[in-house]
């Protein structure tokens, strides 16, 4: 085993520091995050830092770099209000990293990629057609994270667009048949292949596995 202490931190490069620190948190989900302004000019960015914080209300985070330079995703949430989010399969990976290239304000990330921008149910923010799980969220809240200048963006969910078929009985979303695609790093994407589910955990008991549906005992993945 390798061990690095805080001193040698110190002495890394920032790039390779960057990608030591940014694998050490494991497999990131990936999205793209859709934003318009408000001189109707589509943005769309790559994060890999959305994460849940509560069902109800339903509620979703991400993070967002220091304002040192412009952020396109961000002006245009605070100008807006909304933005969607978008899960990142297969099909389209490549050209969702290429979203993360510094383009100029007055340049649209879908035509540069070639992603198909799609407007549902009058949401002003823009969803990208090609992904199968997207889902708008209006802002709450922005809240400064003092220790690095990074941004928390906390929105609500409004409405969801899903391919029915990965909508189980129980509610359960499998991700994993839509193709998603995760992030390690910085750059590097990765598929799923899941295990199981188990059931909710009780002290006494030992995990007892899943069907997809959610019901009990069917070892069934």
């Amino acid at each position: 085993m390798q061990y690095i202490h805080h001193n040698d931190l110190a002495k890394m490069t920032p790039r390779y520091k960057a990608r030591v620190i940014n694998s050490l948190s494991g497999f990131k989900s990936a999205n793209l995050i859709g934003t318009v302004s408000n001189d109707n000019i589509n943005n769309l960015a790559i994060f890999s830092s959305v994460f849940h914080l509560g069902s109800s209300p339903a509620l979703v985070g991400f993070i967002t770099r220091p304002c040192s330079v412009e952020r396109h995703t961000l002006e245009n949430i605070q100008q807006t209000k909304q933005f969607t989010i978008n899960q990142v399969n297969e099909d389209f990976w490549q050209e969702a990293h290429q979203t993360s290239a510094r383009y100029s304000e007055g340049e649209c990330e879908f035509k540069a990629t070639g992603l198909t921008p799609e407007t549902i149910h009058k949401i002003k923010a823009p969803f990208v057609k090609e992904s199968r799980l997207k889902y708008a969220l209006t802002l709450k809240e922005i809240v400064p994270i003092q220790q690095n200048g990074t941004l928390l963006v906390i929105g609500e969910i409004t409405n969801i667009i899903c391919d029915k078929e990965a909508i189980k009985s129980d509610g359960y979303i499998d991700i994993e048949s839509l193709n998603t695609v995760m992030i390690s790093g910085l750059d590097s994407y990765h598929t799923s292949k899941r295990l199981s589910r188990l059931n909710y955990a009780k002290p006494d008991k030992k995990p007892v596995p899943l069907s997809l549906n959610g019901e009990l005992g069917n070892t069934l993945i």
